[in-house]
């Protein structure tokens, strides 16, 4: 059964739309809705008239993502053809809205002759995603520059918050409770950002290190990033190698043989076969080294077929 969906909104919605189509691994299942929203304000309007029980899934480019075979119930809001202004603000501040991707922000920065934004070109997604999980490269991370971000509620109400509203670690941010919320945490998602960095005052490595990625890890090829977090002192591409598993494979799902790290779809991986090779991956490695490996990629979704 159809969620109830505003006439007004049907030219930007599709149903059953496969996300295989839109993650950079290329499998899942589908979105029982799917909405392109244009501009923060058509975005706002269609959160206030969605049912209230019914579930919400931003996306972006669709990096460190695994959508499961049985695909997505609720409403997915794909944002990439919205949301893309980056401008400099001062002379060591950009805004930068959550659809830009990263390589493009490091770009950027290095246009504008920031020093420590290069860092973003070793993230293979967008702002969006890189403040949602704190992603960072190079041994630099993005909460590290934030000065304010603005977000969306499930309301589709609209506000400005400050970085020290938010508690923030390693691959992971959560927002401080507030009395004002009164009990009730709505859902919400980053629209834009305040991002701060300094005057650069040498030349900039980037080149140097977009070259160091691509001579490192399987660029042009279907994979979703690192799949699982750095244990505390320890690389998970190491412990992953050591284990014996580079080339290791389930379907046409591979660990990378050049990047230990990466798991790659060969071209028909289901959702099923990369999950599978990561919990191999996970089992092998814990029985090997004695640690548990923890998945950077975030895995939604429904197992099984088509509903």
């Amino acid at each position: 059964m159809r969620p109830p969906i505003a006439e007004r909104f049907l030219p930007r919605v599709r149903f059953d739309e496969p996300l295989s189509a839109h993650t950079s691994w290329h499998a899942g299942g589908p979105a029982d809705v799917f909405f392109t929203p244009r501009d923060a304000e058509e975005l706002a309007a269609f959160l206030r008239e969605l049912p209230a029980d019914l579930p919400v899934f931003w996306m972006g480019l669709g990096s460190n993502l695994l959508v499961r075979d049985g695909g997505l119930r609720g409403v997915v809001i794909a944002t990439p053809g919205a949301f893309t202004r980056i401008e400099r603000r001062s002379q060591t501040r950009i805004y930068c809205e959550a659809s830009v991707p990263c390589a493009r922000i490091a770009r950027s920065c290095v246009g504008w002759g920031f020093a420590q934004g290069e860092f973003f070109a070793g993230i293979p997604g967008t702002l969006g995603g890189a403040l949602a999980m704190n992603a960072g490269a190079f041994g630099d991370e993005t909460w590290q520059h934030v000065v304010t971000v603005e977000i969306i509620d499930r309301r589709g109400r609209r506000r400005q918050r400050a970085a020290s509203e938010y508690q923030v670690g390693y691959r992971q941010v959560t927002r401080r409770p507030t009395e004002a919320d009164a009990g009730e945490a709505l859902p919400e998602w980053f629209l834009a950002a305040e991002l701060q960095f300094t005057a650069q005052g040498a030349n900039s490595n980037l080149e140097e290190l977009m070259q160091r990625r691509r001579a490192t890890q399987p660029i042009g090829e279907w994979s979703c990033g690192s799949v699982f977090k750095n244990p505390p002192g320890e690389h998970a591409a190491r412990l992953i190698e050591a284990a014996g598993l580079k080339g290791h494979r389930i379907g046409d799902a591979i660990v990378s043989p050049k990047h230990a790290n990466f798991i790659v779809n060969l071209g028909a991986a289901s959702a099923r076969d990369l999950e599978q090779l990561m919990h191999h991956v996970q089992q092998t490695v814990a029985r090997v080294h004695g640690i548990t490996l923890e998945p950077e990629v975030r895995i939604v979704g429904e197992s099984g077929g088509l509903h």
